[in-house]
């Protein structure tokens, strides 16, 4: 647990765009469910967060691409996960020098809907939308447990 708990008002709290508070950051399959998920402080980004996001998947098998927006169009991402044998699928961001994907890959990334309707599920958990916990480490128990009833819902 460390020094996180100490802190003044909880663990994994940071400044964002939006004031103080947490970022959540989730994996899905193809189908959208979750398979991993990671709380962080709102301050880091999430291109640093992917690593430990990865690892915090629930499955045994490691994902063959991850899909994400153009907050994740970066060089040093792309090599990192390559090493690890994982295709990143980002649009590029409007100020990139050197274009690294064509558009057969980008055409995945319109099923992106997909995280966006797992994050709406994990909404429908009132607990959830407000973070009403202090310490970290029980946002993310409850974040899992409400990954835990939406595959189980599904009939995972």
């Amino acid at each position: 647990m460390g020094a996180s708990w100490k802190q003044k008002r909880g663990g994994n709290v940071g400044r964002g765009k939006d004031g103080k508070g947490s970022t959540l950051m989730l994996i899905v399959d193809a189908n959208g469910l979750p398979i991993g998920v990671h709380v962080e402080a709102a301050h880091r980004h999430e291109r640093t967060q992917v690593q430990d996001t990865l690892v915090s998947v629930f499955t045994d098998e490691v994902p063959e691409r991850l899909i994400g927006d153009k907050a994740y169009d970066s060089d040093g991402l792309d090599a990192d996960l390559a090493e690890q044998q994982i295709a990143m699928i980002a649009p590029h961001r409007r100020n990139r020098k050197r274009k690294t994907q064509d558009g057969r890959p980008l055409r995945r990334a319109k099923r992106r809907w997909k995280v966006e309707r797992a994050f709406a599920w994990l909404q429908n958990y009132r607990r959830l939308v407000v973070r009403y916990e202090r310490y970290g480490v029980n946002v993310l128990g409850f974040v899992q447990l409400a990954c835990v009833l939406i595959l189980l819902r599904q009939g995972f």
